[in-house]
């Protein structure tokens, strides 16, 4: 049975389509990781590429991964974005949230090295304005943070964070979750219970999600977006 949720947020329409048994094989919801947010958006690749918008088409594919399909970024982007930020990002059309907690499976397939990467996008408005997680072995001033996109070349915009995270060539679980109210972002990686990284802005409230890299590979898998209880909800 497919479902589609329409989320009504402060007057602008937000659609995520749920695809509970078309994409995930599951007859019942994923439970919230979080008290008061319900299931938004689920997405297993079962249904392609169609509705997701990509920097460089071609550097995408749908690929077997333990059976099940998933997204690969298969090669670095031809792509060169109006600032200096990620070349690589696929975007599910249509969907903007506000607060949320967005988990995906991740699994890097690029050697090891202090930049070796995969993001997490929100907050999504154009080309030159966004926020990205950038998870990379080694943080430094340009890697392992939370950035800003904000017409300008990106900016590191942790609060706390570790030394990187350790990719190995596994999947792994990843965890973003965002208050407008404070401003607080959270990171986790694979131990939900500790981020890897804090933030607090409030620059972009709401706006698209997206997956990719900054210059490496990977594949993604089982993407869930959890937000606030909708003020409107349609079934179909």
């Amino acid at each position: 049975m497919r479902r589609m949720i329409v989320i009504m947020a402060q007057g602008a329409l937000c659609c995520a389509v749920l695809a509970y048994g078309a994409t995930s094989g599951a007859d019942e919801e994923p439970a919230s990781p979080r008290q008061g947010f319900q299931l938004a958006y689920a997405d297993d690749f079962e249904r392609g590429l169609d509705h997701w918008e990509m920097t460089d088409p071609k550097a995408w594919a749908i690929v077997e991964e333990e059976g099940k399909p998933a997204l690969a970024l298969k090669q670095n982007s031809k792509h060169r974005p109006p600032v200096r930020s990620p070349y690589s990002i696929a975007r599910p059309k249509g969907v903007e949230v506000q607060d949320f907690v967005l988990e995906v499976r991740m699994k890097s397939t690029t050697r090891e090295y202090g930049h070796r990467d995969l993001c997490v996008f929100f907050g999504y408005q154009d080309p030159a304005h966004f926020y990205y997680v950038h998870l990379a072995s080694a943080a430094d001033p340009h890697a392992h943070s939370v950035f800003l996109v904000n017409g300008a070349d990106r900016v590191s915009i942790a609060k706390e964070r570790t030394g990187g995270v350790r990719w190995t060539d596994d999947y792994h679980t990843v965890r973003i979750a965002r208050d407008t109210d404070t401003g607080r972002i959270e990171v986790f990686f694979d131990d939900m219970e500790k981020p890897v990284i804090t933030a607090e802005d409030k620059t972009l409230i709401k706006g698209g999600i997206g997956l990719g890299s900054f210059d490496d590979t990977g594949i993604f898998a089982n993407l869930r977006v959890w937000t606030k209880t909708p003020e409107e909800t349609a079934k179909k």
